[in-house]
């Protein structure tokens, strides 16, 4: 896809740039809930096998507690994501009109 011209209509902005960014965030964020999930698994699995291991017990709560961040960060996208296309729908209703894969 290319980049929008220099004169950014309300199309050009809502494809350009409120759904890639959009997408963009949202593939990041749960790239980074996968990865984080997988080091919480080998870590519950470690855990398991070493039960008295203080340090281990640290790490996994450390990244329990990423985790669960990374999920709010999820849902506080969603809700910038709604505010975001409730604002461009108010702006630029009467130039354009979005596909509803939003």
């Amino acid at each position: 896809m290319a980049a929008p011209s220099g004169g950014v209509n309300c199309e050009e902005f809502a494809e350009f740039q409120l759904m890639e960014a959009h997408a963009s965030r949202d593939r990041v964020i749960k790239n980074c809930i996968a990865q984080t999930s997988s080091v919480v698994k080998h870590l519950r699995e470690e855990r398991e096998k070493n039960l008295d291991d203080l340090t281990l017990l640290k790490q996994l709560r450390k990244e329990q507690t990423k985790l669960k961040w990374m999920q709010s960060e999820l849902n506080v996208e969603e809700v910038v994501n709604d505010r975001s296309w409730k604002v461009f729908n108010e702006r630029c209703r009467i130039h354009f009109k979005p596909p509803k894969n939003e």
